[in-house]
């Protein structure tokens, strides 16, 4: 493999320092961490988290995955995101379901057992159940004014999703140098850690890679920005439209 530009200069570098530290019965020196990235790591740790949450709200997409705490509960997501709605997974628990959000239209997909939990758990009443089978593996258009649309939209709007959670809490700090899947990024912190923490990319627009969120709240990866997807409503035969309210609200 030919070494890249990079790998040659940091040898050059590490030769030169050994040769210099023998020389003058020193201990040894290092290569300046920010050279070669994109400068943030040189600035204030508050100018640091402007630059990177620009940066995210200047973007046309992104992929988020991981977990999330909200009031008590725990989800799990995996969700690609754009300006105009989102689509992706959410694991609750054992549960399992699919989101997708096109303008405000919004959709839900899930399987009989997520619609009979949702209406109180497994029962004898074969009404019930048949209208779990029904919804079974179809797409459920939320009504925007049913409780599910405030609870689940979020997880598809970008920016109600980043503006809430690229903030850390607390004074702000530079924890120093890290990578996150092979990039170079600066670490940030509130309030040392107890109020997040966020990696920056160090390596062409510094977007934010990776955020542990203050109070043990979730772990999110940020990837894939401006990376285009698909995003269209689906075939009118897969889609369920109960009206104003979802059956089971």
């Amino acid at each position: 493999m030919t070494p890249t530009p990079r790998t040659r200069r940091a040898a050059l570098v590490g030769a030169v320092c050994t040769l210099v530290a023998s020389g003058l019965g020193l201990t040894g020196c290092s290569e300046d961490p920010n050279e070669g990235t994109n400068g943030v790591g040189r600035l204030t740790p508050e100018k640091i988290q402007t630059r990177t949450k620009a940066a995210a709200t200047a973007a046309d997409t992104v992929r988020l995955a991981g977990s999330v705490v909200s009031n008590g509960k725990t989800y799990k997501l995996d969700v690609r995101l754009k300006e105009g709605g989102g689509t992706g997974s959410v694991t609750s628990g054992d549960t399992t379901f699919r989101l997708l959000k096109v303008g405000e239209h919004l959709f839900l997909k899930a399987d009989a057992e997520f619609w009979d939990h949702e209406d109180g758990g497994k029962n004898d009443d074969d009404s019930d159940a048949a209208a779990a089978d029904k919804l079974d593996g179809m797409y459920v258009k939320v009504p925007t004014g049913d409780p599910a649309y405030q609870r689940f939209s979020g997880f598809t709007d970008k920016d109600v999703l980043l503006n809430s959670l690229l903030t850390l809490h607390g004074t702000l700090s530079v924890d120093g140098h890290h990578e996150q899947s092979g990039t170079r990024t600066i670490r940030i912190t509130g309030d040392k850690g107890a109020g997040g923490t966020l990696d920056v990319s160090l390596e062409g627009t510094p977007y934010p890679l990776r955020l542990v969120r203050a109070g043990d709240a979730g772990t999110i990866l940020l990837t894939d920005w401006g990376k285009d997807f698909p995003l269209e409503e689906p075939d009118k035969k897969s889609v369920v439209d109960y009206g104003k309210q979802l059956p089971t609200s």
